[in-house]
């Protein structure tokens, strides 16, 4: 008999999609701040992905909710979920690598932890998530190893805007949890307008966009930014919100740092050492841990 619930491994591909799309953005992001500025940037990029989001809407015939309580809420994350932490990283990653920016911006998982577990309660907090936790970033320190994070004392301001961005995602995972009853895409476009609409005004009066000159490089990284790492990837990521919950979701993060490295090896001609496989195994048990739920014994 065919049930609502989706199906776990529907909802663990969808969290490797969002993982692989996430992952590439810092590359993205490093190669568009090369000639954009990074509130010009990220203002693009939510102009480009809300439009978008809200095009798809039409075609499938949805409508976005009236109540200005709603708007509210769509402004609030999109503070959360997109205007705060997508500057901060943009601003960050002129100074700081796109590998520091993945392992800095891992943490996501253990502030939604940490802030489920002290602050909200509204999911269960076990020991197998805290475990789930620790074999992340074991993982994480194996696939990159101890000679990546040599840098971890220079441009200690811009490592730490990356770590201001990673509590904004914590708490945009929680927050997302009040958008359950909307279709998602609803929420991914309604915040992505919003930022938008905070954005783009700004990029107009600080960067003067119209007398830039961006390379081409920069401008398909945009591109691919705005369309594949926020429109496609926003969607899938309040999807997850509801099916797999804050945490659950926020553990893709751990997945972010491995994929970039392999990422490197296809297309840069990168290496990975024996000791990064062992760390790969790490990252996925620990989001094993973390996202797939204990079974209820049958009564």
């Amino acid at each position: 008999m065919t049930t609502g619930t989706p199906s776990l491994s529907r909802e663990l591909l969808l969290l490797l999609a969002l993982s692989t799309l996430w992952g590439a953005s810092y590359t993205f992001i490093k190669i568009g701040v090369e000639t954009f500025p990074p509130i010009t940037l990220i203002a693009a990029r939510t102009l480009i992905a809300g439009t978008i989001l809200l095009l798809v809407i039409r075609w499938r015939g949805l409508t976005f909710p009236r109540d200005a309580a709603i708007w509210r809420r769509f402004l609030f994350q999109a503070c959360l979920n997109s205007v705060v932490p997508f500057t901060l990283i943009a601003w960050a990653q002129q100074t700081t690598d796109a590998s520091l920016a993945a392992i800095l911006n891992s943490a996501t998982p253990i502030f939604a932890f940490l802030m489920t577990a002290l602050l909200t309660r509204h999911e269960a907090v076990t020991g197998r998530k805290f475990l789930g936790v620790g074999l992340g970033l074991i993982g994480i320190c194996l696939i990159i190893g101890v000679q990546a994070l040599g840098g971890l004392g220079q441009e200690i301001v811009a490592q730490l805007a990356i770590v201001a961005a990673t509590t904004c995602y914590a708490g945009a995972a929680i927050f997302g949890k009040r958008f359950s009853n909307l279709d998602p895409i609803l929420p991914a476009a309604g915040s992505l307008a919003c930022g938008a609409a905070l954005l783009v005004p700004v990029s107009v009066v600080v960067d003067h966009p119209w007398t830039l000159s961006p390379s081409t490089a920069s401008t398909l990284a945009l591109l691919a930014l705005a369309v594949f790492s926020t429109a496609l990837a926003f969607v899938i990521y309040f999807r997850l919100v509801q099916t797999l919950g804050s945490v659950g979701t926020t553990s893709q993060a751990y997945l972010r740092v491995p994929i970039g490295v392999a990422i490197g090896v296809i297309f840069l001609g990168e290496s990975l050492s024996p000791m990064g496989f062992l760390g790969l195994l790490f990252v996925v048990t620990g989001v094993a841990a973390m996202t797939i739920p204990s079974r209820r014994p049958i009564a």
